[in-house]
């Protein structure tokens, strides 16, 4: 494959686009009307090491009199669909009409027109692709442009003398940034400027938002000053803090210099290896280095790396262009440098990929057989390794040791507080055996453990295990939040966990228990992911008819609303209460009780979990504290994230009601929900969860909490947590405006399928250990009368029954074994069992049913 000056090279998905003009076959007897626009997609192959050929395809064009070339060609963004695609500007001359073109390549190898147009003249100036596909040139100082949307060619109301950058802007779109000559101001004498102040005010930069067609001040690029010396800059990341645009920036000059600007400010300064820079790309490889990619008129390139400063990391002479992408599938990108040759013809015949680093293939090595030759090197490299993993591994040992010190320093803490604790509370501490704390004892004499155990458990009372560590309360509107965060070692289950309020005083006329309601939320460690199951209505699948002992535990046990939340291996449970009836009592004192489940730490599954309540503490709540707003949640934007402590997330967790949507999308990519969140509902990242951002819009939304998950382009789960459906049904009324028609979103009736599986999984495993249970003790019951019934005919002898048939008391003691056999039997085949315990038994296995029966509704 031969690659002539005309063609062209982009790289695009990890491929390398080899786009090539021809005549075609048949038209070289018919006067050369048609042309040929071929593209091979080329992929790098690891084992052989070479570029191989993937697919092609070819676009033909009648050229009747006519000259066809290449101008240029990028990667842009189709408007229509979200979705990055080459795009190819080419020009057809015929006589003084010039007709430009623009070709869109998709994956299946089928160009796609995108818009064409007629000029008087011939592009030549500052030409630039960008997102729509647009195209921006500059002629006679003025600046043009024409969309795919358009069709038409618009003229921008700025003058410019060049373009150095041309690109995408947070809140402006499509900007371009120019250079013109300097509008002195009207009030100062212009004969009064000295000298250095002609030059710097001689010329400036200008920034256009093409969109919103506003001008943008230079200075929040680079200061004015340099702008006789830039000719090529690339924006590395721009954003909004507080209506201020903030803009970082590479610059490279004339001077032969690369320059670094941070909010229009230089930063850092790197000298060029060689002369006349045209063009500066990033890359960004596998150690997270951010790399520069300087390219000069002269055929040179040279690597440019920001760690330590800026300062060239590495340089190559005869260049024929320099591509980045992921060429080896590592997930990160390399550079690609195309060497000249000009004893091989062949496309990418000469190449070398290479990240700086771990990544190094070159073409023209052998490299199966030069191994040998850098065995001294491999070696030298080999014994460096084992060195370092030497060093890390005395580093990893010094961790662990500071790791067990501070985790012994915490039980100490811990062991203290509870001494404490008890002091307070006049009941007598019990230190832990030294054996479970790892100890040994400094004493000679030896101890019965027995007989210590027994004199303890006379002696004192069982003490309660500690669970809790923090007791905290808030609130929310018109609820109040009462959160209790557990120990690290409690472990408890998901479904059994809730927290009860009573009221400390004496109140003759009411119910001290003051009614919650019950939900219940999982956070992980980074609070990236989020589900609550919220109180669902009973499916029509089966009843279960209580007696009244049960009906009683059920009014315990439904009027609460606690939720659990685990974080990082510890476990909050919150319960939610209506506020206003207690700011009757003007001051109200609260015990908080936890009634939980503490599951056995045996796999024996014949053993039950067993029922605890915990004292967890005492809360106080007065009106003049909620006034002075003592206990109200505090989330604030500071800067681009909002602050909060994680009680206050929580509590807004808690008080929220949660709906999960499905929105896919079929023709094009789901930016604008992101867009949507950060622009229209003004929403910030919590700081201490960034995967959630909290709405400050004002109006009812203000509070309300998104979770954007994207599951690919085309398709996201979005989580809203509101207070009621008002707030909701006006979040869903702004989405829907914000969303392309084609958009399709579905409610999610509980979370996401995975996390329903996972808990259908859970409740059959519950309801096959209450059968397995209940077959238990019918099968110990029956093992037990047979066992009575074969210790009764032990007196029996064995003998053969020949014998026994021989004489009439042979013939009487097979009669009685013969009938003692049909009544053990009977006894096994008509098996009873206690009411109250059958009654226990049913109630167990129906309600392990009736939760399964639930979540398939849920899943149905």
């Amino acid at each position: 494959m031969l690659l002539s000056e005309q063609d062209q090279l982009l790289s695009y998905n990890g491929e390398v686009l080899v786009f090539q003009l021809s005549k075609a076959k048949r038209a070289e007897e018919a006067d050369d009307k048609t042309m040929n626009l071929c593209v091979r997609r080329m992929a790098f192959n690891r084992d052989t090491k070479l570029f191989a050929q993937k697919s092609s395809g070819v676009f033909s064009m009648a050229a009747s009199h006519s000259k066809i070339e290449m101008i240029c060609c990028s990667c842009t963004t189709d408007s229509r669909t979200g979705i990055i695609l080459p795009c190819i500007l080419m020009k057809k001359k015929k006589q003084n009409v010039v007709k430009y073109f623009l070709l869109l390549l998709h994956s299946s190898n089928q160009f796609e027109p995108s818009f064409y147009f007629k000029l008087d003249y011939e592009l030549k100036e500052d030409i630039r692709l960008f997102a729509g596909p647009s195209l921006l040139w500059r002629h006679a100082n003025k600046l043009f442009y024409i969309s795919s949307n358009t069709s038409v060619v618009q003229s921008a109301p700025v003058q410019l003398s060049s373009v150095v950058w041309t690109g995408e802007i947070v809140g402006e779109g499509s900007v371009v940034l120019g250079i013109r000559t300097a509008c002195l101001p009207e009030t100062e004498d212009a004969d009064g400027f000295s000298v250095s102040d002609r030059a710097i005010w001689g010329s400036e930069f200008l920034g256009y938002a093409i969109q919103t067609q506003k001008m943008l001040t230079g200075t929040c690029f680079m200061p004015h000053a340099y702008s006789r010396v830039v000719s090529s800059v690339y924006v590395c990341k721009s954003e909004r803090l507080k209506k201020q645009l903030r803009i970082s920036l590479v610059a490279i000059t004339h001077k032969n210099q690369l320059i670094w600007f941070q909010n229009g400010v230089p930063k850092g300064v790197c000298e060029l290896p060689y002369q006349k820079p045209c063009s500066v790309k990033p890359a960004l490889t596998s150690s997270r280095d951010l790399l520069f990619v300087v390219s000069f008129a002269s055929g040179n390139s040279c690597v440019v790396q920001r760690k330590d400063g800026l300062q060239v990391a590495s340089k190559w002479q005869k260049v024929k262009c320099v591509l980045v992408d992921d060429f080896i599938g590592s997930g990160s990108e390399q550079l690609l440098l195309l060497f000249k040759d000009d004893s091989n013809t062949d496309v990418l015949s000469t190449f070398k990929i290479t990240d700086l680093g771990e990544v190094n293939y070159a073409s023209g090595i052998n490299y199966k057989h030069d191994v040998p030759a850098a065995e001294g090197l491999q070696e030298n490299g080999l014994l460096t390794v084992r060195a370092l993993e030497t060093r890390l591994q005395a580093g990893w040992t010094s961790v662990r040791e500071l790791q067990e010190h501070l985790l012994l320093q915490k039980k100490v803490i811990l062991e203290s507080c509870r001494a404490l604790i008890d002091l307070v509370e006049e009941r007598t501490h019990i230190l832990p055996n030294s054996k479970e704390e790892g100890l040994v004892s400094l004493w000679d004499d030896v101890v019965n453990p027995a007989d210590s155990l027994s004199k303890e458990t006379s002696l004192v009372p069982e003490v309660p295990e500690r669970f809790t560590e923090e007791l905290w309360q808030r609130v929310v509107g018109d609820s109040l939040v009462v959160g209790v965060k557990l120990t690290e070692s409690f472990y408890l289950s998901l479904s059994d966990a809730s927290l009860s309020l009573v009221m400390d005083q004496d109140f003759s006329l009411i119910s001290p228990i003051i009614k919650c309601q019950s939900k219940i939320i999982k956070l992980n460690k980074a609070f990236s992911a989020l589900a609550v199951s919220s109180s669902q209505t009973e499916p029509p699948a089966k009843k279960i008819k209580l007696d009244l002992h049960s009906r009683n535990d059920l009014k315990k046990e439904c009027p609460k609303r606690s939720s659990r939340i685990q974080l990082g291996g510890a476990k909050t449970v919150t319960a939610v209460t209506s506020l206003s009836p207690l700011l009757a009592f003007h001051r109200v004192c609260c015990v908080v009780l936890l009634h939980a489940r503490k599951q056995n730490q045996q796999n024996d599954s014949s053993q039950q979990s067993k029922k605890i309540t915990v004292l967890c503490g005492k809360i106080f709540l007065s009106l003049e504290d909620i006034s002075n707003g003592r206990y109200s949640v505090k989330m604030l934007r500071n800067n681009s994230y909002c602050t909060g402590s994680m009680e206050d997330i929580l509590a807004v967790l808690a008080v929220s009601v949660r709906f999960s949507f499905q929105i896919v999308s079929c023709d094009c990519t789901l930016t604008p929900v992101s867009s949507w969140l950060l622009g229209e509902m003004e929403c910030t990242p919590f700081k201490e969860c960034q995967d959630y951002v909290f709405c400050h819009k004002t109006g009812n939304v203000h509070g309300t909490i998104f979770n954007w998950v994207l599951r690919n382009p085309f398709e996201g789960i979005l989580t809203i947590f509101c207070r009621n459906l008002t707030v909701l049904f006006q979040c869903l009324h702004s989405l829907a405006r914000a969303l392309p028609p084609s958009c399709s979103v579905k409610l999610l009736r509980s979370g996401s399928k995975g996390v329903l599986t996972e808990q259908l999984a859970l409740a059959l495993e519950k309801e096959m250990h209450a059968l397995k249970n209940s077959l238990f003790l019918k099968e110990t019951k029956a093992e037990n009368s047979l066992t009575w019934g074969s210790e009764s005919g032990k007196k029996i002898n064995n003998a053969p029954l020949a014998f026994l048939l021989d004489t009439e008391e042979g013939v009487q003691q097979f009669r009685k074994k013969l009938q003692n056999e049909r009544e053990e039997s009977e006894r096994s085949m008509n098996q009873t069992m206690n009411g109250a315990l059958y009654q226990k038994i049913a109630l167990k296995i129906a309600e392990a049913q009736l939760s399964s029966d639930m979540i398939v509704w849920r899943l149905a």
